[in-house]
């Protein structure tokens, strides 16, 4: 702060000074993936993030496929270290934009069904890995595993580069709050049920902080952990179980 008055011009630090911690979202999902962020390249990173995965999460499988774009490096990871072929069993459409921060599930679901389309070649027959980079809702986990499915998938078994995705962020990114996110309420089984998964498996905590050389105390992993680096008044958080839309959408 640089204060001018009749003495002259004189400059304080009204704020005590703190170590930054930034977004860890920004190597998973919001970061381009040519981007040097943080003295990290995204690419590397999320590749990273994928060896780690196939690591933890080990599946016998015929073939490895993204969820196009943002999750096609970590897919590229998981099917070197994991020694199973990397295919584009799903093609995007790059006229549609994020579905998962449209604000209503209406125009998620269209843009889902109009965003994504799969290549039953390459799919029919298949133990296929999907790789995406986070489930929020899971609505849209739901629908493109029945997608892969109807494709001719004989198994399909999820895989996401990041941990369960349990908290929101007050930071200025747009994320649903906390009811709405299907991991602030469901184990991880009953996720893998809802979106009819043969096999689910998160990115450990521990591997997402070792893909990018980092501790948890160098960045803010508050929508995974619920540990914001800044204090925030008592929020009214809305614990209402999702179990009723589980068991609607199951049926």
């Amino acid at each position: 702060m640089i204060v001018v008055d009749k003495n002259g011009m004189n400059s304080f630090f009204p704020f005590k000074k703190v170590a930054p911690t930034p977004c860890i979202f920004e190597f998973v999902y919001f970061a381009r993936p040519d981007s040097y962020i943080f003295g990290k390249n995204v690419y590397q990173v999320r590749k990273e993030q994928g060896r780690q995965l196939a690591r933890e999460h080990k599946v016998d499988a015929d073939i490895v496929i993204p969820i196009p774009d943002s999750g096609v490096p970590a897919a590229l990871g998981y099917a070197e270290e994991s020694g199973i072929p990397f295919e584009l069993g799903l093609i995007r459409n790059h006229y549609v934009g994020r579905t998962f921060i449209e604000p209503q599930q209406a125009i998620r679901h269209f843009g889902v069904k109009i965003k994504l389309n799969p290549v039953r070649e390459v799919l029919k027959g298949k133990r296929v890995v999907v790789i995406d980079d986070s489930i929020v809702r899971g609505t849209t986990s739901r629908k493109i595993v029945k997608m892969v499915r109807n494709a001719g998938a004989s198994e399909v078994h999820v895989r996401i580069s990041s941990p369960p995705t349990s908290y929101p962020c007050y930071y200025g990114i747009d994320t649903p709050n906390r009811k709405e996110l299907i991991s602030s309420s469901h184990s991880i089984d009953e996720i893998r049920r809802y979106i009819t998964a043969d096999s689910l498996g998160y990115l450990s905590e521990e591997g997402l902080m070792s893909s990018v050389g980092a501790t948890d105390a160098g960045f803010c992993n508050a929508c995974f952990t619920g540990g914001y680096p800044v204090k925030f008044p008592q929020l009214v958080q809305d614990d209402e179980s999702q179990m009723g839309l589980f068991e609607k959408e199951k049926q």
